[in-house]
């Protein structure tokens, strides 16, 4: 072996041991046992992670191995650190929400409940008031650096919209008529889980037909659909406000359900209807011809439009997130013990 080669593996082994020596001396210890991560030093805590955890799964327990546990924790405290980046650029740049606006955002996100209701939502996410008011903030304080950083800066052309348009233009061709639906479902089989935000579930059928009932009349009375779908429904659209999206005719399978439908007029809400897979009450948002959609229509336009500021909102954001990350100083304590732990498993 020529000396050259020699050096170059010295060298070479030398930045190895180096690189382990800094790794090995790069473990801190947190001030307190309760930080499991701090960010420019203010500290992001566990008891902050396990209200993140039980927001995420508020119905049950996650049902993984300890290492599938350590892992969705992991995610989460990175989600956790990268709000507090953001938060803190945001009072940098003096966007903190106002006390006014924090409050206005909690009455409406209480107002669905009662006191009761309230309280055990806040139980089942390891909450106090003042932790959702902080989370809130929050919240609204990053998306005012976002609107301000990112939305703000995007700017789309009649060109782009023309040009996309002319690029996709067999996309706007549709084959069939589409109807717009929106849904609340209530079913009589009991499940550990659903999807609704009162937690609301039928546990048999006298109490599925009592709960459609109660919700017909709710909206009858001038109610909103689309909270009452959200508070109540019982499928995976109930987060949507019930909206299921354009649904092409041929996909109405059941002709009761589509003779109905194709009979309604847009904002036309049906009676209670009876089908295999629950009591539905439908609502029908729109309806769309088929044939091709003209660049003239302003839903092709507005459609297209938000679909480009959507791809671009996105780039600038990846973009803003990893300038944000490097600038930061950040220790997560929580990712240093796992790796403290793997020799000793």
């Amino acid at each position: 072996m020529s000396n050259s080669i020699k050096g170059s593996s010295s060298k070479a082994l030398l930045v190895a041991s180096g690189a382990l020596a800094g790794l090995l001396a790069g473990c801190h210890k947190p001030v307190s046992p309760d930080v499991a991560a701090s960010v420019n030093g203010r500290p992001v805590t566990y008891a902050a992670l396990d209200r993140a955890m039980a927001a995420q799964f508020p119905n049950s327990p996650v049902k993984s191995n300890q290492d599938q546990i350590t892992g969705l924790r992991l995610e989460g405290l990175r989600t956790l650190i990268d709000n507090e980046i953001f938060l803190q650029r945001a009072e940098k740049e003096g966007l903190l929400a106002s006390d006014a606006d924090v409050d206005a955002k909690f009455n409406e996100l209480k107002a669905p409940y009662t006191q009761e209701e309230f309280q055990k939502l806040l139980q089942q996410r390891k909450m106090g008031v003042a932790d959702l008011k902080a989370q809130i903030r929050r919240e609204l304080s990053v998306q005012k650096l976002f609107n301000k950083e990112i939305g703000s800066h995007i700017t789309i052309t009649d060109s782009e919209v023309a040009a996309f348009y002319n690029a996709n233009k067999a996309s706007f061709n549709l084959p069939e008529n589409k109807v717009h639906l929106a849904q609340i479902l209530v079913t009589s089989a009991p499940e550990p889980t659903v999807n609704n935000l009162k937690n609301d579930k039928a546990q048999n059928d006298q109490q599925a037909q009592a709960k459609i009932k109660m919700l017909e009349l709710r909206i009858r009375q001038g109610e909103d659909f689309g909270t009452l779908a959200q508070n109540y429904s019982e499928d995976q659209f109930a987060a949507n406000g019930g909206d299921i999206g354009f649904v092409p005719e041929s996909a109405l399978a059941n002709p009761t359900l589509r003779k109905l439908i194709l009979e309604m007029t847009p904002g036309q809400v049906s009676q209670v209807i009876q089908t295999p897979e629950g009591y539905r009450i439908i609502k029908l948002i729109a309806k769309e011809p088929a044939g091709q959609r003209e660049l003239s229509d302003p839903r092709v336009q507005e459609e297209i439009r938000q679909g480009l500021f959507q791809g671009k909102e996105q780039v600038l954001r990846a973009a803003f997130y990893e300038v944000a990350r490097s600038e930061a100083k950040v220790i997560n304590y929580y990712a240093e013990s796992v790796l403290e732990t793997r020799d000793k498993k």
